[in-house]
């Protein structure tokens, strides 16, 4: 079914629905104003070589992630990318469109000159982890994060 996906990199009048497919994301995660996403995402596009994947069906969004590419001074200065907001509407899950979407993604960072893509993934949840393996990504390292507290 993935053929019927078309994928691409968004652009600012994508972000409504994409909004809306955020919330599908992680419990909670409401949409916040379209002019405030939208100053976010000129920002964001600032990043040279970054960019917000996204799959469609019927001009509809169906899947998405995020992929940034940071400059580095290792690895004989190849950058590496960070893939983050992996995404898949409820009701188009199960179809290849996520891994489809990841698949897009890597490409991408190859095509920037990325030696390495990474994610990470807050999910213990056997499926999810076997999703992202299934994508060609190994657990292969350990993740720390620190969060802000208020």
């Amino acid at each position: 079914m993935t053929a019927d996906l078309s994928i691409r990199h968004a652009v600012e009048k994508d972000l409504g629905p994409l909004l809306d497919l955020y919330t599908h994301l992680a419990e909670g995660n409401a949409p916040y104003r379209l002019a405030q996403a939208r100053d976010t995402f000129a920002r964001f596009l600032r990043y040279e070589g970054s960019a917000i994947v996204l799959g469609e069906m019927e001009d509809l969004p169906v899947a998405s992630c995020t992929v940034v590419v940071v400059p580095n001074l290792t690895r004989g200065a190849k950058p590496y990318a960070l893939i983050e907001n992996v995404v898949t509407h409820p009701l188009y899950r199960g179809y290849g469109f996520g891994k489809a979407v990841l698949d897009f993604a890597t490409h991408h960072a190859w095509k920037q000159g990325c030696y390495k893509a990474m994610l990470l993934s807050g999910s213990q949840d056997p499926n999810i982890l076997g999703f992202y393996q299934s994508a060609g990504f190994e657990q292969s390292k350990t993740g720390f994060q620190k969060r802000r507290t208020l």
